[in-house]
């Protein structure tokens, strides 16, 4: 078993230790509509065990239970997948489905199911790319009313794909669904190359497309965020081996097409930052590298070499492990790297970091930075999916071990405790509980949206946010 983060402070005498984790969290907040707020500095108070052992929320709050792995999809298309992952919500238009006009919201979720899966993604004819893939998304269509969540629909949104961890919104209200491996055809019984992003659409207007979006390249797909201002699409891998992952940006085509302009093409390219190899060598936050390169991947669908490991001229690329999160904020990106272990082959140690970089300088920093002398009540073992809340701080899924946490943090940094998960998947003895995932807010920031990865459950949970 890994070296937990609390066993690492234990060894340092840190336990306990009021220590902040170190850097400026009101960067991350910096041009964005939510940084107006001054954002619950005190968080919503403790949590309050949940009767009946899913959710401990604060007092207050309150859950509902959107759908369980091994249910019956409400389509007929069979049973509701397992590993319940990345996630976005999506404004509804006025009309579709079969609620009342208003109010609803597309709630997109993807299934990180690989071969020999517990609950596969049903494969539903026109929207399956591979037959022997058992991950995929499942889309629901929900309606609001004073609080209570309507389910009207959930189906299958695509099929047939494989791993699918995390991704994206498009600036044109699409879901684009990444693929956290690098199976070839003839692999694990693949019939199609895997490790590819899609595009997952809600309605006639925007279609999913079972075509992968090849010029963002086949790698372990994490992330992705879009730049606004130039359509630029910035992606994060999460290699599991050295040579690590590495930070990608598309160059589109059609930077700003809508729906479907992403298979006109583009050049990918990966980030170099002169003298830097590997980014867990940087431990200071607030440290910055200007001039940073952006080399042209030289075979983007990695028909003999995996992406990382081919040969990007002198002077390399940067590499760094567990590149996960990746979001715009303002004029600039972020990206997370969750955790760094020099025992696997990383130049340094840490239990996440936060990178902002700004295209506009060509400039990368290092934000924030987790751990080991951080104190274990924040949210410093691997650092996971984050959005931003309507307090205008951020939501932070911890995949550490232990007891799972959604955090809070706000601008001034503050950290508090937004959830917990009480499904005990362990023995009384030996408790385990699952990795949240996946958490967003809807449009109107009145509903929080969660995952619980094992059992798969999405819960939708509502109370007095401050905005």
């Amino acid at each position: 078993m890994p070296t937990t983060r609390r066993q690492a402070l234990a060894r340092t005498g840190a336990v306990g230790a009021a220590v902040a984790f170190s850097g400026a969290l009101p960067e991350l907040f910096t041009g964005t509509a939510a940084a107006q707020s001054t954002g619950g500095s005190a968080g919503y108070g403790p949590l309050v065990p949940d009767p009946d052992g899913l959710l401990d929320l604060p007092e207050g709050f309150r859950y509902q239970v959107l759908s369980r792995e091994g249910d019956r999809l409400r389509s007929g298309e069979g049973r509701v997948p397992s590993n319940c992952d990345g996630m976005a919500a999506f404004p509804a238009a006025r009309g579709a489905g079969h609620g009342r006009g208003g109010g609803r919201t597309w709630l997109v979720r993807n299934h990180e199911n690989r071969k020999r899966s517990r609950v596969p993604v049903p494969a539903v004819e026109g929207l399956t790319y591979d037959p022997e893939g058992e991950g995929g998304c499942t889309v629901l269509e929900l309606d609001e009313d004073d609080g209570d969540i309507r389910v009207l629909t959930e189906r299958v949104g695509i099929a047939g794909t494989s791993t699918n961890c995390a991704g994206g919104p498009s600036p044109w209200d699409t879901w684009l669904t990444c693929e956290e491996t690098e199976y070839k055809a003839g692999e694990e019984g693949y019939t199609k190359d895997h490790g590819y992003i899609f595009e997952v659409g809600f309605d006639r207007r925007r279609p999913t497309s079972v075509e992968p979006l090849k010029a963002m390249g086949r790698f372990q797909h994490e992330a992705v965020a879009f730049d606004p201002r130039t359509g630029a699409v910035y992606e994060t891998e999460d290699a599991f081996e050295k040579p690590f992952g590495l930070f990608y940006r598309l160059l589109p085509k059609k930077p700003k097409g809508g729906h479907g302009s992403l298979h006109a093409g583009g050049t990918l390219q990966a980030m170099r930052v002169p003298g830097v190899a590997d980014l867990s060598s940087v431990t200071e936050t607030g440290t910055s590298f200007d001039g940073i390169e952006w080399i042209d991947v030289p075979d983007p669908l990695a028909r003999q070499t995996p992406i990382r490991f081919q040969d990007f001229g002198k002077g390399g690329i940067t590499h760094a492990q567990k590149l996960e999160g990746c979001y715009w904020g303002g004029s600039c990106v972020y990206f997370v790297s969750s955790y760094a272990r020099s025992e696997e082959g990383s130049q340094g140690d840490h239990f996440g970091q936060i990178w902002r970089y700004d295209p506009r300088r060509r400039r990368l920093t290092l934000v924030i930075v987790f751990g080991p002398g951080t104190d274990v009540r924040l949210p410093g073992e691997e650092p996971d999916n984050i959005c931003l809340a309507p307090s205008g701080g951020l939501m932070v899924c911890e995949d550490g071990e232990g007891a799972q946490h959604v955090f809070g943090l706000t601008r001034r940094g503050a950290v508090y405790p937004m959830a917990r998960g009480a499904q005990n998947i362990g023995s009384p003895e030996e408790p385990e509980w699952g990795e949240f995932a996946g958490v967003t807010f809807s449009p109107d920031g009145r509903t929080m949206y969660l995952n619980c990865y094992t059992p798969g459950t999405t819960f939708a949970v509502t109370g007095p946010w401050k905005h």
